[in-house]
């Protein structure tokens, strides 16, 4: 892992925000890259601050497109896709998250670090029948979030960022989806069907 991390970091570093994107494609679509987005948007934004959206975007488009290719593995291989890849544990999870919160199964996720997979998320969302403009807009949030979080620590603190995320960048990605967990609760609490009181 440590070889594979240098490796993405020197093509990333030495081709700037396009190897950023290409990264954060194959990271949402192809090969799993944990952390590695997080960490070159720091040593990037540390190094040109003033580009800190443009390397966000790129990551979060990135992702988005990642996403989309699973998405549609997921639309074509449906729930039998998911029981022959991931652990039956994970699946019902998966389902049940989809059946009581929705477009939060796919936003939460997004913004916790591993080993939450993301992926059957992904999948599970084509199984369900989830529209890929649906798909694309909470990936866009989630991961938008996450990585402007992390884009505005370093530019605040600089190399200290990179410390507290090897130290503690899980507890603080966990701490970011309860929050945005309980924002969307509250969401869809303020906005449920009203009973009229009509008999």
């Amino acid at each position: 892992m440590t070889r594979l991390l240098a490796w993405a970091q020197a093509i990333a570093l030495s081709v700037g925000g396009p190897g950023l994107f290409l990264l954060s494609v194959v990271d949402a679509s192809v090969f799993s890259l944990p952390e590695v987005n997080d960490i070159l948007i720091v040593w990037m934004v540390i190094h040109s601050p003033s580009m800190l959206l443009y390397y966000v975007g790129l990551a979060t488009v990135g992702s988005v497109i990642g996403c989309l290719g699973v998405y549609y593995v997921g639309r074509k291989g449906g729930e039998a896709l998911l029981r022959r890849r991931f652990k039956p544990r994970w699946i019902e999870r998966a389902i049940v998250a989809f059946r009581r919160y929705g477009l939060a199964a796919v936003i939460v996720p997004s913004m916790l670090p591993p080993p939450v997979p993301l992926k059957i998320f992904v999948l599970a969302a084509g199984a369900a029948g989830m529209t890929a403009r649906q798909l694309a807009g909470a990936i866009a949030v989630g991961r938008g979030l996450r990585y402007l979080l992390v884009g505005i620590f370093a530019y605040y603190y600089g190399e200290t960022t990179l410390t507290y995320l090897r130290t503690h960048g899980r507890e603080a990605g966990i701490i970011a989806g309860v929050i945005a967990a309980a924002v969307l609760a509250a969401y869809y609490w303020s906005n449920r069907p009203q009973a009229t009181g009509e008999v």
